[in-house]
């Protein structure tokens, strides 16, 4: 049996900026924590891979250039229930394959030392004294503590976390050659967001995003919803999008995506989740800025109970809920609500009647310049305000 002090089930966005903030923080801890990655990297990941600005800055925080591929968005053309919104912004988005992005993360952490341990698939975690046993099909692990980086179906969730589990909402997508499509977005560097099925019902919107896939400019193509929503609900809408950007979708791909809500239980003694395995955005389904972000609270509860003893982690849910994270995703639990409820034909036409909504509304998501950390009431004083909003 493997002695280690912490152990990181999966190498995503969460899991190694987890690893990587603990290697910037205590080299110590670093080189006593192991990343276990059920896949061998470059592995595949089914998503849309945006990465908005707050992440970009996320990476820059660790030390990173996001060095991978990637389709720049300077627009969008957002579809209404009832007109279309065009949004001219430079850099709302870069759009990377989860491959490339994935792959660049746990390599990073591996060389900034912490242990990565590939065809690594983790079979059983359970309770043992103090420790925390983690089982895969080669090896069993003991450890201090175990965070679980494992996705909306986190094994440690199920095995450890006990309690509310949050909301899982849908998606589906699916990948069409530009060559093959009248979508016109790649060159314009833009990305549309479709949200006319939420007035027959939908709790969501559809999109398409541009990417590279080997060099290749695509049309990522998708479908996102809050339950409830059935498969077949889905594939429909799936396929009149790619019908209206003019292509024939070979294959598709489905994927859960757990959302964080007030009483969603994020930690317990010797265990802490991060990324989709403890919630991200109900909004829209964005993953990837608050996994960096969950990484960098994590490993600071890490530090902290290594050079304490104190593996408890009582103030990681408190810090998740009541810090950064928790009032941005309890904002975007909020919007959700009204834009996907009974209230959605009134608050999507009071978002299309002002630009300055729309401004301030892309730069607070966004995190650009600040926004996000922002009061509630300073966003409604920029919002009548006469100054220019990215002040």
């Amino acid at each position: 049996m493997l002695r280690r002090d912490v152990i990181i089930v999966g190498s995503g966005p969460a899991g190694a900026a987890t690893a990587l903030r603990i290697a910037a923080r205590s080299p110590a801890l670093a080189a006593a924590t192991t990343i276990l990655e059920r896949a061998v990297h470059p592995r595949d990941k089914t998503c849309a891979g945006g990465v908005i600005p707050k992440g970009l800055r996320l990476l820059a925080d660790l030390g990173l250039d996001l060095d991978v591929p990637q389709a720049r968005v300077d627009c969008a053309a957002v579809d209404t229930p009832r007109t279309r919104v065009a949004v001219d912004e430079p850099d709302l988005c870069r759009v990377v394959r989860r491959r490339d992005l994935d792959a660049m993360l746990a390599w990073a952490a591996r060389d900034r030392g912490v242990e990565l341990r590939e065809d690594a698939h983790v079979t059983a975690v359970r309770r043992d004294g103090d420790d925390v046993v983690v089982e895969t099909r080669a090896e069993t692990y003991r450890a201090r503590a175990v965070v679980g980086a494992d996705g909306s179906g986190s094994l440690v969730r199920r095995a450890l976390v006990r309690g509310d589990g949050g909301i899982v909402a849908r998606a589906v997508m699916t990948d069409l050659p530009i060559a093959t499509t009248r979508w016109r977005g790649f060159a314009e560097r833009r990305y549309d967001f479709d949200f006319r099925p939420c007035a027959r019902g939908l709790r969501g919107y559809r999109w398409v995003f541009p990417c590279l896939i080997d060099g290749v400019p695509h049309a990522n193509v998708g479908v996102y919803a809050l339950p409830p929503v059935d498969g077949t609900r889905l594939q429909r809408e799936l396929a009149e999008i790619v019908a209206e950007v003019g292509g024939t979708a070979a294959s598709w791909k489905a994927f859960p995506i757990r959302t964080l809500t007030r009483r969603s239980a994020v930690a317990t003694p010797r265990a802490l989740l991060v990324g989709d395995a403890a919630g991200c955005d109900p909004l829209m389904g964005e993953g990837i800025s608050f996994a960096l972000e969950y990484g960098a609270l994590a490993a600071e509860t890490l530090v902290a109970a290594a050079a304490t003893g104190d593996w408890s982690f009582g103030g990681y849910a408190s810090a998740v809920h009541r810090g950064p994270i928790g009032r941005k995703l309890g904002r975007l639990g909020l919007g959700a609500r009204l834009f996907y409820g009974r209230t959605s034909a009134l608050v999507f036409a009071l978002a299309a009647a002002s630009a300055r909504a729309q401004a301030i509304g892309l730069r607070w998501y966004n995190g650009v310049d600040g926004w996000d950390e922002r009061s509630a009431a300073a966003a409604v004083w920029a919002l009548v305000r006469r100054q220019p909003v990215g002040v």
